[in-house]
């Protein structure tokens, strides 16, 4: 498929973003619009959504830096709130009182691929005429209750870098059933340029064009768009895969001294999968130890209401505190074997 791209010659965003798109359209339901990557996602569908600057968007602190920047690009404040100790995803019960005059939005975090509270989000949000924007990087291929993560719900988006559940190189989406969202989006992405998506789908250029506000060079590219096609195609193995070796871990890990997410990983198709370790371990010392058996580990995530750009609102989190040293990530990508995951589990025992 790349070299199709190639041989043609059209390197930029066309015909084969514009299949991706369909295909994701299909497998969702609902309209999409693909860009360079998740976090020019979640940034343009704030922006499609009227969010401005000094608005206020509640997100969980326990999060990768992006969902943050994400927000504040677009000018607003994130406002730093707690999860729930059961699926670390934000808690519902948090955010009636964190909400203010200013309260635009909330963006929930779907933790490890799981929803986690969406249903109860969804409806505390519809209470106070709040938009509701999935950060679904994590939960490519997911269900809830039944449903496929983004084919709900009011805007979710997606990453497909490298290390996601499926990947197109960089890149990410927006799905929404909002069509006036995803309108908005396909100007956003291509600098504001109106009309600019439908004649780069034709291998045009508009050139006798209007701009009516900001947008962003956010588009995706043809060879990233032929990669996602062909990692699309095959999304059942990479999915099962995942789900297999999170089901192994949960099976060897169920009498350890570490605590394991208990998820559905039938309906779940995990893109991380992290534990959380004993009160008195010292996380970083494990890690090394770990290392020293050839065993990366990763620390999702250095909460980001203690980093310097986002302490002015700093709520007390306390669940977040007591588990921000102690949550570990153990190595979990389709390349993996079950020896290699007995291999992990062996080295975590005997180091803790």
């Amino acid at each position: 498929m790349v070299m199709s791209v190639l041989d043609e010659g059209y390197l930029g965003m066309g015909r084969f973003v514009e299949s991706f798109e369909k295909k994701l359209s299909q497998f969702f339901n609902r309209d999409t619009s693909c860009v360079v990557n998740g976090t020019a996602a979640i940034q343009l569908a704030l922006q499609a959504a009227g969010i401005e600057r000094n608005d206020e968007v509640l997100v969980p602190s326990l999060t990768y830096i992006a969902s943050y920047q994400a927000i504040s690009a677009t000018g607003a404040i994130p406002v730093s709130c707690d999860i729930t100790k059961d699926n670390l995803c934000l808690d519902p019960k948090q955010i009636e009182s964190r909400i203010t005059k200013k309260t635009k939005a909330i963006l929930a975090v779907h933790y490890a691929g799981e929803a986690g509270n969406i249903d109860e989000i969804l409806t505390i949000a519809k209470k106070y005429h709040l938009r509701v924007i999935e950060d679904a990087a994590h939960a490519f291929g997911s269900s809830h209750k039944g449903r496929l993560v983004g084919s709900f719900g009011d805007i979710a988006c997606f990453s497909f870098d490298g290390i996601k559940n499926i990947t197109s190189g960089e890149g990410g989406c927006i799905v929404s059933g909002d069509k006036k969202i995803i309108e908005k989006v396909n100007e956003l992405r291509l600098l504001g340029v109106l009309g600019d998506s439908k004649q780069r789908f034709l291998g045009k250029r508009s050139w006798d064009f209007e701009v009516n506000e900001q947008g962003w060079r956010y588009h995706m590219s043809n060879i990233m768009a032929a990669i996602g096609i062909e990692q699309f195609n095959k999304k059942e193995i990479l999915f099962k895969k995942r789900q297999n070796l999170a089901k192994s871990y949960d099976k060897l890990l169920i009498n350890s001294k570490v605590d394991i997410l208990k998820k559905n990983y039938n309906l779940i198709v995990p893109h991380i999968y992290p534990i959380i370790l004993p009160k008195a371990s010292n996380r970083n010392i494990l890690r090394q130890n770990l290392l020293d058996c050839g065993i990366e580990t990763g620390v999702h995530y250095k909460p980001n209401h203690l980093l310097n750009l986002y302490k002015k609102i700093n709520h007390n989190l306390p669940i977040t505190k007591n588990l921000q040293d102690r949550i570990l990530t153990l190595p979990l990508h389709p390349g993996l074997t079950n020896k290699d995951i007995e291999k992990v589990v062996s080295c975590l025992e005997t180091n803790l």
